[in-house]
């Protein structure tokens, strides 16, 4: 797939998909899968830890960094939009203060869109795919680019008690369509738009490799493809793997995923991976170049 617009507008940066861009992942929460209270301190974020993180991630080659607030991870029980706002914006602002660097905000909450737009937030990555109340409406006056990712099941908390499909890359394709369409109609235009086909939210092992696999017919759809796999319990599952020994694993998916199509990749572990998409982009390259 050949984007017509490969600049995308993020508030005051622009972000360059004519090659894979890799996202840093910045959990602020007690709760998270990986990392979780490693940048949560006596209740509330650990905003110079966060910094440090931070930093470290743009220097390792990371363009973008994604801040949640709320733990999206299987079993997961929903924040209050308050504990989401406190979470988020100190470590917003001062990563805005300190780094040139955009910031995605993970949320799913239409205040929190409003008000990370507001201190300079560049993009907005919802797992619920803007299905929140207001959530629309919200992402649509803050005129940032917004992630629409899939996710089999209502919620978190329930996602995985029984995930069943018929044609997984289908069901997906045609889930991320009706929700671009949804945008479209909220007055959100499709260069705005990037899509995650959602590997871990509501899909089981075979699903999530099935998917991995057949990933490139996501094409069709013809909009960014951002893809997170980084420690999930797939890597863990097919090499029996705790999550700290999930790297490798990993580097593989991230891989693949490039090769697949995706745009950008979203991971906890940046330096490898951006060794890794460098190279794979290499290989890529020079076979186009054999082939003309």
């Amino acid at each position: 797939m050949v984007l017509s617009n490969t600049k995308l507008k993020c508030g005051a940066r622009e972000l360059d998909l004519s090659r894979v861009q890799v996202m840093g992942i910045l959990n602020v929460t007690p709760d998270s899968f990986s990392d979780g209270n490693t940048l949560y301190q006596a209740g509330q974020p650990a905003c110079e830890k966060i910094l440090g993180r931070a930093a470290r991630m743009v220097q390792e080659g990371a363009t973008i960094l994604d801040l949640g607030g709320e733990s999206t991870r299987p079993g997961a029980v929903p924040v209050s939009m308050q504990q989401e706002l406190d979470r988020v914006l100190p470590a917003l602002e001062l990563i805005q203060r300190e780094l040139d660097v955009i910031v995605s905000i993970d949320s799913s909450t239409a205040q929190v869109f409003i008000e990370a737009a507001k201190l300079g937030a560049g993009m907005l990555n919802d797992v619920r795919a803007l299905g929140r109340d207001g959530a629309l409406a919200a992402a649509a006056a803050t005129g940032l680019p917004v992630c629409l990712m899939h996710m089999q099941g209502n919620t978190p908390a329930d996602m995985q008690l029984a995930p069943h499909y018929e044609d997984i890359i289908a069901e997906v394709g045609d889930f991320l369509r009706q929700r671009v369409l949804a945008c479209e109609l909220a007055g959100i235009s499709r260069d705005r738009l990037l899509l995650d086909p959602g590997f871990g939210f509501g899909k089981t092992l075979e699903h999530n490799l099935r998917l991995l696999n057949q990933m490139q017919r996501l094409q069709q759809l013809e909009l960014p493809l951002l893809v997170g796999t980084s420690r999930k319990s797939m890597i863990g599952q097919a090499l029996d793997r705790p999550v700290d020994q999930r790297l490798a694993g990993g580097l593989a998916t991230a891989v693949i995923a490039v090769q697949k199509g995706a745009k950008i990749i979203r991971v906890h572990d940046v330096a490898a991976t951006v060794d890794a998409v460098r190279m794979t982009e290499a290989v890529m390259m020079e076979s186009k170049g054999e082939q003309a």
